[in-house]
């Protein structure tokens, strides 16, 4: 069995960069690449080459891909495999959430071993309700594959759910920090962790949840081209940014400097520098 609560943190270790692999139309038009399943093979191959040895996390998206059909997805499963060859993890972002069998389904699309879509954590939606992931998390627990649940997203449409209070009074984001914490505490391991946004300034403690005292790993989307910088990552995570918990997540940022390896790699180099100055790892 894998064990993602053990990997992600020797990842960290190389660097808390976690670099996005996002072949969205606009970015392939920027790398002068055609807006295909061979462009977005012909991107995603180059960021791996280019991270390989100087991130531990790459998070391919997953939609970027599937728009291609077969083809995409046949992209999606060789990136997924070069990255493993490489000696990158991988989060595969898919924010799937769904209920009973439909869930267990996805579940073993993503997250077990013997498919070749498997990843080594994914990302799930828990807004049917967090119950409703209980077959992802069943799977983590059965294959060791890591999950990042959604709880305060770096989207302000996210409010409108993350945001409402539950009949017993908590914020919804709050109740899925404690879910995931339960989990890890019931398997003995920090096999799950959570989103919150690098964006998210005061408002984690406004709803009652303490990013610094997290004991799970924390995916922070938000930083670089949606206006985080690394003093907002240390103003919201406080201690789990610094021990480093927090696995910060940049995809235009890195992307935006275009097809040239060199030019990747000193992104990627000067980032981690960056991130590593705030870190104080044992």
């Amino acid at each position: 069995m894998r064990d993602y609560s053990r990997s992600w943190v020797a990842a960290a270790r190389t660097s808390a960069l976690v670099v996005g692999i996002d072949p969205s139309a606009g970015m392939l038009h920027h790398w002068g690449l055609p807006d295909t399943a061979a462009g977005a093979r012909e991107l995603s191959l180059r960021v791996l080459e280019a991270a390989a040895g100087r991130v531990g996390t790459v998070k391919p998206q997953s939609a970027f891909f599937e728009r291609f059909g077969s083809a995409g997805i046949a992209v999606l499963e060789e990136v997924l495999a070069e990255a493993r060859q490489t000696g990158l993890l991988t989060i595969l972002d898919i924010k799937r959430g769904d209920i009973g069998s439909t869930m267990a389904g996805y579940a073993d699309a993503y997250m077990n071993p013997s498919s070749p879509l498997c990843a080594d954590a994914v990302t799930l939606s828990p807004y049917l309700g967090f119950g409703s992931l209980a077959p992802a998390l069943e799977a983590a627990r059965r294959w060791g594959t890591g999950c990042f649940v959604l709880a305060l997203t770096s989207n302000p449409e996210g409010a409108q759910v993350q945001h409402a209070t539950t009949s017993g009074g908590s914020a919804v984001a709050a109740e899925v920090v404690a879910g995931v914490e339960a989990f890890n505490a019931e398997v003995g391991s920090p096999l799950a962790g959570v989103v919150i946004g690098a964006t998210a300034g005061e408002t984690a403690k406004y709803l009652g949840m303490d990013p610094a005292g997290l004991q799970c790993p924390i995916l922070a989307p938000g930083f670089g081209a949606q206006g985080a910088t690394v003093d907002d990552l240390e103003r919201v995570f406080g201690d789990s940014f610094r021990s480093g918990r927090v696995l910060v997540n940049a995809s235009r940022s890195v992307l935006s400097h275009g097809p040239d390896r060199t030019a990747l790699q000193v992104t990627m180099d000067e980032i981690s520098r960056v991130l590593g100055q705030r870190l104080r790892l044992d």
